[in-house]
């Protein structure tokens, strides 16, 4: 009964997915797991999923602009943006809503065209300032209470990649991916 209720959901979010224009995503707990892992020198690692990447670069190919905005401090987060060609990433936000605000001004880019993923109460706070709130299955209860839609992947676990499909998917751009796979066209 809960996976047809979620599957509701998402239908009823199929035109939004198909209209946005920018996607923001939170950092830990949403492209990583939430671990952060630190090496003997007191240095930050932090784990990115693969295929939440591909997602990324197909929904760019798409024209969809793509977003980090961390309550976190860069390192790992910034290299992992640059590796992916995303040149909006804010690291170190204390206070979520302004900074996206901010973020839409510069970008031309309003509100209701705009879906925000993240998994914690510091992402709940841009709930006014997005069209759809998404949250990983593990994002905490009452981000996921609040969201549009909950997804089935976990964060750092492909969790991106899962919304990426269902954002392409409600484009029509996702059948002929799967067909015909994709290929890196370096510039």
């Amino acid at each position: 009964m809960r996976r047809l209720l979620r599957e509701w959901r998402w239908q009823r979010l199929k035109s939004p997915l198909a209209e946005l224009k920018l996607l923001v995503l939170d950092v830990d707990g949403v492209l990583t797991d939430g671990g952060l892992w630190l090496d003997a020198e007191g240095r930050l690692q932090k784990r990115f999923d693969v295929r939440d990447g591909l997602g990324l670069k197909l929904l760019q190919e798409q024209g969809i602009q793509l977003a980090f905005l961390s309550g976190g401090h860069g390192g790992a987060t910034d290299v992992r943006a640059r590796q992916l060609g995303i040149d909006h990433c804010l690291v170190g936000i204390k206070d979520k809503p302004p900074a996206l605000k901010a973020l839409q001004e510069r970008v031309g880019v309003t509100p209701q065209h705009t879906g925000y993923l993240g998994d914690d109460l510091n992402d709940l706070a841009v709930r006014r300032s997005v069209q759809l709130l998404i949250a990983p299955r593990d994002g905490c209860r009452p981000l996921r209470r609040q969201a549009d839609a909950v997804l089935n992947r976990k964060g750092g676990h492909g969790a991106v990649r899962e919304l990426a499909e269902r954002i392409l998917k409600a484009r029509g751009d996702w059948r002929g991916l799967a067909q015909q796979g994709w290929r890196d066209r370096n510039d």
